[in-house]
């Protein structure tokens, strides 16, 4: 979309001008699934897929929100309401958990009148691409901006990360909202989620590229197993302690995992544990296969990312597994994984460029004989992350 629409389409809503026009991407991970949370690496990358926000400011103290996504009227509530908003009002709760939660800081106080919003969004609602991290370090950008609030990128991702924990309910790490407001065109980020340390890498991919392929079947996490997953590691690693001084299971290789894991001592927790460690030690060594140009070793680490979250973390299902499944299949194909939670979303495939558009033919046709629905390809960006534009 471009300026001069979203300009107008605020105008149309609110019958008065915008004033500032901000983006807020999506993100895909390359490799380093349900990591985060359990202190590991990730290596996530911000998209040309995502939110855009205009904004206004009112002389009131009321907040007005309008997506252009949503069938309904402008949502309005108070500057200092912060209750948690239910049913088909619950997409607000992304925006007012990051200003309930930055009004709560010390230069809080300069978030001193209303204002308008309206939202666009090209990324698909539960697609796994992060629409909600998109939302949260888009609020946050804007509060920053318009207000002139003394606050670092770092400490809104851990802001965003508070709203998803406290304010929505569901138990996710940092990767995302990192990802969204720290990314770096044509780069991906190693990020350490135990240390917040972070290094970006290239994305060499040469002749390849990465093609996004949505399920189509939307996932809302905070309603899924997602925290049973979170609370299944949490569980692994109380009884790994017992013997290892660690304060997560990124903090241990797959030699020591082995060693130890007789502790564990529970199925589903000892390979929920194993996910874990074992997706941390791929992730690094995907990495320094990328640095090295060996793609091939990459695309057998985004293989193995996959089977081990459809064997250990028991997160992908008939639709993301037919994507991963048929993507192997076909010529000029480097790898191909779910990405994101799971239980529906989207997979990426690393597909020979001159091979994608045949690929996409192929896996669409077997999804559609598999599934009995239609999967939807994206060709996207890596762009720099939140910002005005």
């Amino acid at each position: 979309m471009n300026k001069e629409e979203l300009l107008t389409a605020y105008k149309d809503i609110y019958g008065e001008e915008g004033k500032d026009v901000f983006f807020s991407p999506g993100r895909i991970n390359v490799i380093g699934e349900h990591t985060d949370y359990n202190g590991g690496h990730v290596f996530p990358a911000a998209i040309s897929l995502g939110v855009y926000g205009v904004y206004g400011p009112r002389k009131d103290n009321k907040v007005a929100l309008y997506s252009g996504n949503v069938d309904g009227d402008v949502v309005e509530f108070d500057l200092d309401d912060e209750t948690v908003e239910k049913d088909d009002r619950f997409w607000t709760n992304y925006f007012k958990g990051m200003l309930t939660y930055l009004r709560h800081r010390e230069d809080g106080d300069k978030i001193n009148h209303g204002f308008n919003l309206y939202i666009k969004a090209t990324l698909p609602s539960g697609s796994g691409l992060s629409s909600s991290a998109a939302i949260e370090m888009l609020m946050g950008i804007i509060l920053k901006d318009e207000f002139k609030l003394n606050v670092d990128r770092v400490t809104l991702a851990k802001l965003g990360q508070k709203t998803e924990n406290e304010f929505v309910g569901l138990n996710s790490g940092i990767m995302d909202q990192f990802a969204c407001i720290m990314g770096k065109k044509d780069s991906a980020i190693f990020l350490d989620c135990n240390t917040l340390e972070y290094q970006y890498k290239p994305l060499k991919l040469g002749d390849y590229e990465i093609i996004i392929m949505s399920t189509n079947k939307e996932h809302t996490l905070a309603d899924s197993a997602y925290n049973d997953r979170v609370r299944e590691c949490s569980n692994a690693l109380k009884k790994l302690q017992k013997k290892l001084d660690i304060k997560a299971l990124g903090e241990i290789d797959d030699q020591v995992f082995d060693e130890y894991s007789y502790l564990i001592n529970d199925e589903t927790e000892l390979k929920r544990a194993r996910h874990a460690v074992s997706e941390n030690g791929r992730t690094i060594r995907a990495t320094k296969a990328m640095e090295a140009d060996d793609l091939e070793k990459l695309g057998r680490l985004i293989n193995a990312s996959h089977v081990s979250l459809h064997y250990d973390y028991e997160v992908t299902g008939k639709e993301l597994d037919t994507l991963a499944e048929e993507s192997w299949k076909q010529e000029g194909v480097l790898g191909a994984r779910m990405i994101g939670g799971g239980f529906g979303g989207s997979a990426i495939a690393i597909v020979e460029k001159d091979k994608a558009e045949e690929f996409k033919k192929r896996v669409a046709k077997a999804y559609r004989d598999a599934v009995g629905y239609d999967a939807s390809f994206y060709d996207a960006e890596i762009v720099d992350g939140t910002k005005k534009i």
